[in-house]
C-alpha cells in the first residue's frame, strides 16, 4: 500500500512517466499527453503541478540533478585528499549511474541536448560544487591537471556514461575489477 499522499503519487507518477518517455522517445516526440496517458492521470492533472512541458522537464531535471548528487556525496567528506575524495565521489557516481540507469539516462539526455533551460542548467550545476571544489584543490595543491574543470569533468567521470550505455544495451559488462580499472584510468586522466 502507498502511504504517499494522492496528489504526490500522482506527481511522481508523472515524473516517471517523462522520464522513461524522454528516455525512449526524445525531448520532442513525447507530448504531454502521452507523458498523463504512461502515468494514468487526465492531461489537465500535469497543469496542476507544472505550468508547461518546459517547466515539467526542468524541474525534473534539477530533482534527478538533486538526487544524483547527493547519492555522489553521500560519504565524501572535505579532509580526505584529493585522490580519496575523488576516488570516493567517482565510485559513488559509477554506482548511481549503474543502478539508477533511468535517471542517469535521463540526465545524460538533458545535459547533453538543449531541452534543458539555462537557468535550470546552472541550478543543475550548483549541485556538482563539492567536486568542483574537490578540482581547484587539487589543482591548487599541484595533483591534478591546471586545466578546464570541464575537460576534467569530461576525461574522469563522463565515460561513466558511456559504459553506462553499453551495459544497457548488454554489449558490456562491467564488474568489480573493471570499475576498478576505469577509475584508474579516469585518475590518471586528470592527475599531473
Amino acid at each position: 500500500m502507498n502511504t504517499l499522499p494522492k496528489s504526490q503519487q500522482k506527481r511522481d507518477a508523472l515524473v516517471k512517466a517523462t522520464i522513461r518517455l524522454v528516455n525512449n522517445n526524445g525531448f520532442h516526440a513525447t507530448p504531454m499527453s502521452k507523458i498523463a496517458k504512461m502515468a494514468e492521470v487526465s492531461p489537465g492533472t500535469i497543469y496542476l503541478y507544472f505550468k508547461n512541458k518546459q517547466d515539467l522537464v526542468n524541474q525534473i531535471y534539477i530533482e534527478v540533478k538533486a538526487a544524483f548528487s547527493e547519492f555522489a556525496f553521500k560519504d565524501y567528506k572535505e579532509d580526505l585528499t584529493v585522490k580519496e575524495g575523488f576516488k570516493n565521489i567517482w565510485k559513488n557516481i559509477a554506482e548511481f549511474k549503474l543502478k539508477e540507469i533511468e535517471e542517469a539516462m535521463f540526465l545524460s539526455q538533458c545535459d547533453n541536448t538543449p531541452i534543458i533551460d539555462e537557468p535550470s542548467r546552472q541550478e543543475g550545476l550548483k549541485h556538482l560544487q563539492p567536486l568542483l571544489d574537490l578540482m581547484e584543490r587539487g589543482q591548487k595543491e599541484g595533483i591534478i591537471k591546471p586545466v578546464s574543470p570541464y575537460m576534467l569533468y569530461a576525461f574522469s567521470i563522463y565515460p561513466i556514461a558511456f559504459f553506462m550505455k553499453l551495459q544497457e544495451r548488454a554489449i558490456f559488462k562491467l564488474t568489480r575489477e573493471n570499475i576498478e580499472e576505469a577509475y584508474e584510468m579516469a585518475w590518471n586522466s586528470i592527475k599531473v
